[in-house]
């Protein structure tokens, strides 16, 4: 990924304050709850918060970001929660991950960029083990008209970045479908996520 890339996200996390909160997002806590504890990844994990719930709740937890700062203010939330994550900066290719290691992964507002991103789900399928299980929240094509009129609401402003439930279906195609659902939800997620937004939400099982 570009310089320009990391940048902008370290530039987000270098606050003080969690740019999303130090909360779990709910659609995450909602099905992990469901689940019994084992390995899961987190791709995209910024300053933790997901990734820190997961250990809170017995999980052996990796996760991966490009931003340093981003691993700081992780490494902070779960010493604050007296917790062990493993978190590593690169991106996934670079990464020493197993096939077959996970039995969940966790993608939660992970927009890469538009140019790589079916090709980083496809790569992230391999780490999951069969009967392994995908949980996926992001913002829709259609978040654009919530964007244009409460830009607090967040999420990348091209639509090639943002997710329609045809290009998950595609790119989760050998996944049994548990649910994957296009709805308007209410966000309040630290500085950068508030108000109502367009999301995908899906889970679904590998075959």
């Amino acid at each position: 990924m570009t310089d320009v890339w990391t940048n902008r996200w370290n530039d987000r996390y270098a606050g003080e304050e969690f740019a999303y909160g130090e909360e779990p997002n709910n659609y995450l806590k909602e099905q992990l709850t469901k689940l019994d504890a084992g390995k899961i990844l987190f791709p995209a994990e910024g300053e933790g918060r997901n990734a820190v719930f997961a250990a809170k709740h017995g999980w052996t937890v990796s996760a991966f970001d490009i931003s340093n700062e981003g691993l700081k203010k992780a490494l902070q939330l779960a010493e604050k929660n007296k917790v062990g994550i493993d978190y590593q900066i690169g991106e996934l290719q670079a990464l020493n991950y197993q096939e077959g290691q996970f039995d969940a992964i966790a993608l939660i507002y992970a927009h890469f960029p538009a140019n790589i991103k079916s090709q980083l789900h496809k790569a992230l399928d391999k780490y999951l083990r069969k009967g392994g299980i995908l949980i996926f929240e992001a913002f829709s094509k259609n978040h654009l008209d919530y964007l244009a009129k409460n830009e607090k609401v967040g999420g990348p402003k091209d639509i090639e970045s943002l997710f329609s439930i045809e290009e998950i279906e595609a790119d989760f195609n050998n996944y049994e479908i548990i649910e994957l659902k296009e709805t308007v939800i209410h966000l309040n997620e630290g500085i950068y996520h508030n108000g109502e937004g367009s999301v995908i939400r899906f889970v679904g099982r590998k075959k």
